[in-house]
């Protein structure tokens, strides 16, 4: 699924956040990623609202802990709980964009960065939200318009600043941005590193099958036009052969842990496909192959990815080509749980994370929950 954002007022993580929940990411999915971070005290409320004619989505968090400043370091460690694992490697990811550019304002390491305006629930809701929102609508690559800057200033902890924020513009290097004639915040830091965290291509998107639209709200109102971010979603138009490349190392000293962490990390970082086949090298050593398929422009900083978290020495890479049929991603109701599957030309097929979630609460087998969602 190809998802193109287009930041009409520009983007915050709540907006972002709404709209995927507008264009059909199932809410309980996203609700147990951000619960199983550990964060209480929350919950998150999605209503929908009339503004200059047009319908939206606004995301709300209420919060029983209203602290609003917390360590960096705190942030991340919860993100990293997140399940299933390629949404706690985006959250992680966004979070950690977010302490980088602080600490190079503020002239602290990483993890010692102190989150003020960023510290508190929302941040974390809003973060983890948008990447399991994601990851339910089985969106593979995010394509973004131009964000409109605003002007004037932003009240923050340390007083008055400039518009943009300066941690928003220290994450926002190397995107399209535009002028603006709104003033105040329109991009927040929170919006700024999700888009980092999921590889947004700042590029006009190719041709695509649009399937759905959705609106998301902000909190701010405007006088003569909705304060909106709006996503589309659809599959790619072209299904015949595509030019990709694989990329490979041979491992011999790499545990289970590791291989099955750099995994996680390649999808997160937008590899169309990862994984491992083990195989016996030279004196009879067992050791596996770590394969990555990607786009060719990608290749380079997957390969980077590949070398400093194995430690390999070396990497190949070698052209092929894979024709993509058409396909869509529904949710159907399985004795009241939500489980999404994939449809193509040929058939159905369920989504084996949310199948396992509904099969734990109703105390079914798996292969029979699976058979239903299937429609067997």
């Amino acid at each position: 699924m190809i998802c193109v954002i287009s930041p009409f007022t520009g983007l915050a993580g709540d907006m972002l956040l709404a709209a995927l929940l507008d264009a059909g990411a199932p809410r309980e999915p996203v609700r147990t990623a951000i619960a199983s971070s550990g964060l209480t005290g929350w919950d998150l409320h999605v209503e929908s609202l009339l503004t200059h004619g047009l319908t939206a989505a606004r995301a709300h968090v209420a919060v029983t802990d209203h602290a609003t400043s917390r360590r960096a370091a705190e942030l991340i460690a919860m993100a990293g709980r997140v399940e299933p694992a390629p949404v706690a490697a985006r959250a992680v990811a966004a979070l950690r964009a977010i302490a980088e550019a602080e600490g190079r304002l503020h002239g602290a390491a990483p993890d010692r960065v102190h989150l003020h305006e960023l510290g508190g629930h929302d941040t974390l809701v809003d973060i983890v939200g948008v990447c399991a929102a994601l990851h339910a609508l089985d969106v593979s690559t995010v394509y973004c318009g131009a964000l409109p800057l605003g002007t004037g200033t932003v009240r923050t902890a340390h007083g008055l600043l400039p518009c943009p924020a300066p941690a928003t513009a220290e994450l926002l290097k190397g995107a399209r941005t535009t002028g603006s004639d709104l003033t105040g915040e329109t991009v927040t830091p929170t919006a700024a590193a999700l888009l980092k965290a999921v590889d947004a291509r700042f590029e006009p998107p190719p041709e695509f099958r649009l399937r759905v639209t959705g609106y998301g709200a902000g909190t701010r109102s405007l006088p003569d036009r909705p304060n909106v971010a709006v996503v589309h979603l659809g599959e790619p138009a072209d299904t015949g052969p595509r030019a990709l490349v694989v990329l490979e190392t041979n491992l011999d000293d790499v545990t289970g842990e590791v291989l099955g962490h750099v995994v996680a990390e390649l999808l997160a970082a937008g590899a169309l496909d990862a994984w491992i086949s083990p195989v016996t090298m030279k004196k009879g050593r067992p050791a596996h192959v770590l394969h990555v398929l990607a786009a060719p422009e990608h290749a380079g900083r997957l390969g980077e990815l590949v070398l400093a978290e194995t430690g390999s020495l070396g990497l190949r890479e070698y052209p092929v080509h894979r024709t993509a049929l058409a396909r869509e991603t529904e949710t159907v109701d399985v004795l009241g749980f939500p489980v999404r599957r994939k449809r193509g030309p040929h058939g159905a097929k369920p989504e084996h994370d949310d199948v396992v979630a509904a099969a734990r609460e109703l105390g079914l087998p798996a292969r029979v929950v699976a058979a239903i969602a299937a429609g067997r």
